[in-house]
């Protein structure tokens, strides 16, 4: 027998049909690239695209007929509770604790951000963290039960399946960095202002950049972006902060896709 740790991404889950093999892939990839962008909002950050594909897997496990594309069950509750009517002959990972991390997980995607107690704590990034946390675990199961693996060699496949996104903005200490170093002043503090989302002094963008001259980072970086709008620039404060014709350059630009 071959040495099962080694599990290449072309082999990965190859018992499904490509397509729905790639949906997969390419749901978990969007969760891990925006949680990487510290994208934490429901609306960018959420698994339900995963949820409906893993479920439309574990029906298919069940059924043995797995559909071409990932479907949407009318009632996404209802359908994981019946997965676990499957026969006991089966795994009870794909019966019953996989179909229940998926409506824990739709649940948060579906009801989460709506009303909390403490109205002035934003929960977005717990409830990332906890998407971002039992993506990782479902795929990771997936993985070990269709290839008879362990845990470990099931994570550290998972780990090689999806692009590793380098993120464009490093948090070091209490400061900040674009980590492309190509980038232009002018795109760096865009980032930088699109990463933070809200106002930023003055001497904090220019430490962060490395522009050596603040004199000359305010005529040339700040208040030209200010003149063409793509930030709000106070003379009197010393604080920046990126307006909507910003962060659409920045999205269309200079976030990596």
């Amino acid at each position: 027998m071959g040495d099962r740790s080694t599990i290449f991404e072309d082999s990965l889950l190859a018992g499904l049909p490509p397509s729905l093999r790639s949906e997969l892939i390419a749901a978990y990839g969007e969760i891990l690239r925006n949680f990487r962008e510290r994208r934490w909002e429901p609306s960018e950050l959420n698994g339900g695209k995963l949820c409906e594909v893993i479920y439309s897997i574990l029906n298919g496990i069940i059924s043995g007929n797995y559909p071409t594309h990932a479907s949407k069950p009318r009632n996404m509750v209802d359908a994981c509770r019946q997965l676990e009517q499957a026969p006991a002959t089966l795994p009870r990972s794909v019966r019953i604790q996989m179909p229940r991390m998926l409506l824990a997980l739709y649940e948060i995607r579906n009801n989460r951000g709506v009303g909390h107690v403490g109205g002035d704590v934003n929960p977005n990034h717990m409830d990332a963290v906890c998407v971002l946390s039992t993506s990782q675990w479902l795929m990771s199961e997936l993985v070990r039960v269709f290839h008879n693996v362990s845990t470990e060699e099931a994570s550290a496949a998972v780990d090689r399946i999806v692009e590793r996104t380098i993120p464009t903005v490093w948090e070091v200490g209490s400061k900040f960095r674009v980590l492309d170093s190509d980038m232009p002043m002018k795109d760096k503090t865009l980032v930088l202002l699109y990463h933070r989302n809200g106002p930023i002094a003055e001497k904090d963008l220019q430490l962060w950049v490395e522009h050596s001259n603040a004199s000359v980072f305010r005529r040339d970086i700040l208040r030209k972006a200010h003149k063409a709008k793509l930030i709000e620039y106070d003379a009197e404060s010393r604080m920046a902060q990126i307006s909507p014709l910003g962060v659409a350059y920045v999205e269309d630009n200079l976030i990596p896709q």
